[in-house]
């Protein structure tokens, strides 16, 4: 009995929610039956007697299953209905043998409720009817004689075949309880690796109904937020300790009603338990019934306060000048634009340039420099009015821009020179210090690139005339800068073309006092237009200087002087090519001297003379005399080009391995008339030769001065006397002419000894 009832249905497990729609529906169908068996019955002329008896029965059914008692009642009432409403269409129909499939095919109706009672109920009421009022009226139940004379034994038989029918809809119910509790098994499963995954995770997580009430939380949801293990009935989204900055933002819930698609969100709140402001980002996914009616938002949680803050700290990093706070260069141009494009009133630029910081860096340090600009920042900031864009450029260069009426900048740029007439507090000391300050003024859209550069036009104008002054641009003050620009053009242009042609080198010849040949040749670079015009330096070197362009072009300049060289290997004894502080103060100059002495290894380097002059030595940032020292180890010579200009000359010539020492035009210029110079130039051949150095004149254009220096023992001297510079060609031919000559006295001077010996 125990393994019979295990392999019955159980019934009973239909939720309260299904239950009710199917009765609902049972109940409906058995009046529709009631009223159809009424019209039936009168259009069959049933007995009256008949046709009320069965109502009544089914009447009562019905309203006892609507009664609110409990399930199996109710759900027997129905089917005691159904068993009167068979029994009397059976009965109206007197006994059709056709009619009885009424019973079979209420049986699967009643299975609807998966319950025994009802199920049973109809099985033993469809017994009894056949068993009872197949005896009692066997005309109106059975159809056939046989029944009528036998009426138990065709009731056993239609109850024996309502109960194999019956045994079906057990092996399906069965079936069906079986499948249920495999899935429910399954689902409980999947409910208890749901709960570890969600309980367990270290993200914050939690459940809410579309109302805003919190269904669920995990560990990590209640740790993160301070809740208890137990939440007060109705806790809703608002009794959280969370208030958002921005009260206008829309709800989540209300997001995912608008949008299936799953949602992220960043916002910032305040926590009301300790007054914290933090940064959140809500991954929200919505559960939607059939209807698409959001049933269910899950929520997990992200506190990215330290990401958001650190990610403020890179911005404000990228906006702001480190040294000083105040804005960078980048953050004050898109500042300047946006300020430009939007403000109906004119922009002035207020562009300011420490006077002589490389002084201060030099000779304080640079700790004491980064103090003056500090210092200096913090004044500006002082002086310039408060919602004014102020930036440092970068070195000792800082930039305004305000909105005003015409004349404002004027105004705040004069209140800066006011505000720097007073030292700045500079690590316990007072430094004095001053400014060259360029203003322009800007209405409407023009580009920030334009705008800046006028006053930074100006500036330079202002630096030019003294410094610790204003000057406003003009348009005269834009002629040099467009010059400027057009020679860096030039020289980008020549350099990205054959150089050997569109950037040759012209010579001029240093001669010998004491036979008068050329006994070397300074290379001096020249510039060919796409018109064929010849430029000198003047128009070019300086933009190159400034760009940087100088480094490409003194590499090209000494490859092509080498090549030269190389070209009168027997009849011109050295070249010397010029070095500029840009290049000298470029960390790849010694490598790339190396590289270009080891293309020709049978050179001999000393024939390669560097100039390097005194403003070189002045104005670079690296140690001369370590640099200069990696270049004599390669075995180049270095000369010392317009000695005598600047007011340590002899230092330099003390201190630095030079091998040349080259006297500027100055001395020489009317030495023959000037005993002073001559003193000068006796002084300086004989500290020369002290110490082992030899002697260029620069500048020689009279036969006096020549003669002057022959006498006092110059060794060579340079200068339009003897050639202005020439280009390769022409030099060639001078090159030979001396080498000819230079020969032919030779070989007279050889006949001339041989004739006096053989006499």
């Amino acid at each position: 009995m125990a393994r019979l009832r295990d392999r019955l249905p159980t019934g009973g497990r239909l939720s309260d929610e299904d239950w009710a729609g199917r009765h609902r529906l049972l109940t409906v169908l058995l009046a529709v039956c009631m009223v159809l068996l009424t019209v039936f019955g009168v259009l069959r002329d049933a007995e009256a007697g008949d046709l009320l008896i069965t109502d009544g029965m089914v009447l009562t059914s019905l309203v006892v299953a609507t009664l609110p008692r409990n399930r199996r009642v109710r759900s027997l009432a129905v089917a005691l209905g159904y068993v009167a409403a068979s029994g009397g269409f059976v009965a109206i129909c007197q006994g059709l043998t056709e009619a009885h499939f009424a019973f079979f095919i209420l049986i699967p109706a009643l299975a609807l409720y998966r319950d025994w009672a009802p199920f049973g109920g109809f099985l033993v009421g469809t017994t009894l009817h056949h068993a009872g009022f197949g005896v009692v009226q066997a005309d109106h139940t059975f159809g056939h004689d046989a029944a009528r004379q036998h009426p138990m034994v065709w009731a056993l038989l239609h109850g024996a075949a309502v109960l194999a029918a019956a045994s079906f809809q057990l092996l399906a119910w069965r079936f069906n309880e079986i499948e249920e509790l495999r899935a429910e098994e399954h689902l409980s499963e999947s409910q208890a690796q749901l709960s570890v995954a969600f309980d367990e995770t270290p993200v914050p997580m939690a459940m809410f109904a579309p109302n805003g009430r919190l269904l669920r939380t995990n560990v990590a949801y209640r740790d993160w937020l301070r809740l208890p293990a137990g939440l007060p009935e109705g806790f809703s989204m608002a009794d959280l300790p969370l208030s958002p900055i921005n009260p206008g933002e829309q709800p989540i819930t209300r997001m995912l009603t608008e949008t299936r698609e799953p949602i992220t969100v960043t916002r910032q709140y305040r926590r009301t338990d300790d007054d914290s402001l933090m940064w959140v980002q809500t991954h929200a996914t919505g559960l939607y019934d059939r209807d698409g009616s959001l049933r269910l938002t899950f929520v997990h949680c992200l506190d990215v306060t330290a990401v958001r803050d650190h990610e403020a700290e890179l911005r404000y990093q990228v906006r702001h000048d480190s040294l000083t706070g105040l804005l960078s260069r980048k953050a004050f141009e898109h500042d300047l634009t946006e300020l430009l494009a939007a403000s109906p009133e004119p922009v002035s630029v207020i562009y300011l340039d420490v006077d002589r910081f490389k002084s201060i860096n030099d000779g304080a340090g640079h700790t004491t420099g980064d103090d003056v600009l500090r210092a200096l920042a913090n004044r500006l900031a002082e002086v310039v009015p408060t919602g004014s864009l102020l930036a440092r450029l970068g070195g000792d260069e800082f930039i305004a821009a305000l909105a005003g009426p015409s004349g404002t900048g004027l105004r705040v740029g004069n209140g800066i020179l006011a505000a720097l007439a007073g030292p700045l507090a500079v690590g316990g000391y007072e430094l004095p210090v001053s400014c060259s300050i360029g203003v322009t003024t800007a209405v409407g859209a023009i580009p920030a690139d334009d705008v800046v550069l006028a006053a930074d036009t100006a500036m330079y104008a202002a630096k030019r005339a003294g410094g610790n002054r204003l000057q406003v641009f003009t348009d005269e003050l834009r002629v040099p800068v467009q010059e400027k620009i057009a020679a860096e053009a030039r020289v980008r242009r020549a350099l990205a073309g054959d150089p050997r042609l569109t950037l040759p080198l012209w010579f001029q010849p240093v001669v010998s006092t004491v036979n008068g040949q050329i006994a070397g040749a300074e290379a001096l670079v020249r510039m060919r237009t796409p018109d064929g015009e010849i430029l000198s330096p003047y128009h070019f070197v300086g933009a190159a200087e400034e760009t940087g362009l100088i480094v490409p072009l003194g590499e090209h300049v000494l490859r092509s002087a080498v090549e030269h060289l190389l070209h009168w290997q027997d009849r011109l004894g050295y070249v010397s090519v010029n070095v500029s502080p840009r290049q000298l103060a470029e960390p790849d100059f010694v490598p790339m001297v190396a590289g270009v002495l080891n293309r020709v290894p049978w050179l001999d380097p000393s024939r390669i003379v560097l100039e390097i002059t005194e403003t070189a030595l002045l104005s670079s940032a690296v140690d001369v005399g370590e640099r200069l020292a990696s270049l004599k180890q390669l075995g180049v010579r270095i000369a010392l080009d317009d000695f005598g200009t600047g007011y340590s000359s002899l230092t330099w010539l003390k201190s630095l391995p030079a091998d040349i020492v080259k006297l500027d035009r100055s001395f020489v210029a009317g030495l023959a008339e000037d005993p002073r110079k001559a003193s000068i130039i006796q002084a300086v051949l004989w500290l020369a030769r002290s110490l082992t150095m030899s002697t260029i004149a620069e500048g020689v254009e009279e036969l006096a001065d020549w003669e002057a220096l022959r006498a006092a023992g110059c060794p060579a001297v340079q200068g339009y006397l003897f050639s202005k510079p020439l280009p390769a060609a022409e030099f060639d031919v001078m090159l030979r002419e001396s080498f000819e000559r230079a020969t032919f006295e030779g070989v007279h001077l050889r006949e001339t000894m041989g004739t006096s010996m053989a006499g």
